[in-house]
Parts: structure tokens; C-alpha cells; sequence
């Protein structure tokens, strides 16, 4: 069995000043050439905000060794999230009608833009898959995302607009994950060859719990960090909810659960979210010398 680290976000401002990066490795080629030196696999996270062009992935697939591999997080529209109209791709706003946009934020509901939206997706991808370097496609469903038919159907419908790609499902509500529904969500995903993503994040009476599931050749763990503090807190940065250092404790129970997983799955992915200043790196590499140990 494959265990591979690394991180979901190599631009995050905080980190950008945390020191992770030497003096003069200023520019995106250079930073991106720096963490790979370090880590063989990323998570982007701006994928979710925007679709990247098919310029800006060949970048990313060129910048990187052989070995290197992206997951990148479904754009917000692909997840019933609102989004933002600022980073809307012009050709959906074209066939999305007027009355769409009297927020700044709105839910992409019309089936066309949907469709269209996916296809975009679908594309900009191309680059990192012709190069061999394209890992699983992180879909995140929101905490209203529970489990009744026509999600299930959904998650389906996912699948065939991206039918030869490796999806990645992540629920954020415990329902899914609890007496027989647990076994039917096990169930529905491994038949579908979809990965349920394990998460660790701060634990509240809706929250997923911390466990370690296989349910296709890939296994995909997305480390939160535990701030209960900050995690439902209103008016605080983003990043705030992720400020977070796992201590050698709780990294070593998950080094535990992950090796409980032989046999299961062919590939883990460990990928630490707790991106506030180097955190994320820092518990990347000590779970990685753990696991080496």
C-alpha cells in the first residue's frame, strides 16, 4: 500500500509569510517548483472559487515532476454551494437568465448552466490529465446535503457527466454516517467507485466523525484541524477556522487507522487542510516521518 502527503493550498497568503518558502521564490513557477521538492501531491483549493483556464493547468503539469499529482476541489456550482458571480465563467452567465443575478452569490439551478459548468470543468482538467498527473476530484457537499433520493441521484449524476474521472465524495453532515444509512452510503459509493473521503475536523452533534473508510482503490483523508473555537465563529477570516497544529498524539492515531486500511486500498492520500501559516506542512511532514518510522 502507497501512502502519499501533502497539502491543500501552496499559495495561502499565511503561508506565503510563514517562512516555508526561502527568500527570493517570489513567483508562482518558483513556488510551485519549491513545495514539489518537497511533497508529491497537492489539493487546489481555488478550483472550488473559479474554473482555472486550460493555460493556467499546462502551467501546473509543467512546473511539476513526473511523479506529481493534483486533486482539485469541484468548482462550487458542481456542489449545490452558491457562487460568487465575480468568478462566474461568461459563457454560463450568457445563458443564465437576468433575473439570476440580483445577488452577488447565487445557486446555478438551471440545468443548462449546470451542464455548461461541468463541461468547463471537464476542460480545464485536460492538461494535468494528459500529463498523467491528475489525482481525484474533491466534491464537497454542504452540511444541507443529507441523504434522501435525489442526492443520492445527484452524486450520480455526477458521475455521468464525469465518467472516466476519480471521484472523491466528502459529506459534511453526520447523517450519512450513522446505523443503516452508514451502510447504505458504504454501500452506494462502492458500487459506483466513488471514494468517501475521511475527514477529521471539530467534532459538533452534526459533524462527520473521524473515521478511515476505503470504499474504492483509493483512499483520501482531508485533515481539518480541530479548532472548535473558530470553526462556527461569524466574522472572522476564513483561514481562522483552520489555525490548528495536530499534536504527535493525534497524529499518531490516524497513522494507526491509515495502516488499518492495508488490504483495502491500494493508495492513501493524506492531505492536511489546517492551512494557517506552515501548520499544514508541519504535520504533514511529521505524519510522513511517522509512517516512515
Amino acid at each position: 500500500m502507497t501512502i502519499r502527503l501533502g497539502i491543500c493550498s501552496w499559495t495561502d497568503p499565511t503561508l506565503l509569510k510563514s517562512g516555508f518558502y526561502p527568500e527570493g521564490v517570489n513567483s508562482p513557477e518558483e513556488r510551485l517548483k519549491h513545495y514539489s521538492g518537497h511533497f508529491d501531491t497537492v489539493e487546489v483549493d481555488s478550483t472550488y472559487y473559479a474554473i482555472p483556464s486550460e493555460k493556467v493547468t499546462g502551467l501546473w503539469a509543467e512546473r511539476t515532476p513526473e511523479n506529481f499529482t493534483f486533486h482539485i476541489k469541484a468548482y462550487s456550482a458542481l456542489t449545490g454551494h452558491p457562487v460568487d458571480t465575480r468568478g462566474m465563467p461568461l459563457p454560463v452567465r450568457d445563458v443564465m437568465s437576468k433575473e439570476s443575478f440580483k445577488d452577488r452569490w447565487v445557486r446555478i439551478n438551471d440545468e443548462e448552466a449546470l451542464s455548461l459548468c461541468f463541461r468547463m470543468f471537464e476542460s480545464a482538467l485536460r492538461p494535468i490529465k494528459d500529463a498523467g498527473k491528475l489525482g481525484v476530484l474533491v466534491f464537497q457537499f454542504p452540511p444541507w446535503f443529507l441523504p434522501m433520493k435525489k442526492n443520492y441521484d445527484y452524486i450520480l449524476k455526477c458521475r455521468e457527466y464525469l465518467p472516466d474521472e476519480k471521484l472523491a465524495i466528502e459529506f459534511r453532515h453526520i447523517s450519512w454516517l450513522v446505523g443503516r444509512t452508514k451502510d447504505q452510503t458504504m454501500k452506494f459509493l462502492r458500487e459506483n467507485n466513488l471514494t468517501y473521503i475521511s475527514v477529521d475536523e471539530p467534532q459538533f452533534p452534526t459533524s462527520p466523525p473521524p473515521m478511515a473508510e476505503a470504499t474504492s482503490n483509493t483512499a483520501y483523508i482531508r485533515f481539518h484541524g480541530r479548532n472548535k473555537e473558530n470553526w462556527f465563529k461569524k466574522g472572522i477570516p476564513t483561514v481562522e477556522r483552520y489555525n490548528y497544529l495536530y499534536n504527535k498524539e493525534e497524529l499518531k492515531e490516524w497513522a494507526g487507522k491509515m495502516k488499518r486500511l492495508e488490504g483495502l486500498a491500494k493508495i492513501i492520500y493524506a492531505m492536511f487542510n489546517n492551512c494557517h501559516g506552515n501548520k499544514a506542512i508541519v504535520n504533514a511532514m511529521e505524519l510522513r516521518e511517522m509512517l516512515l518510522s
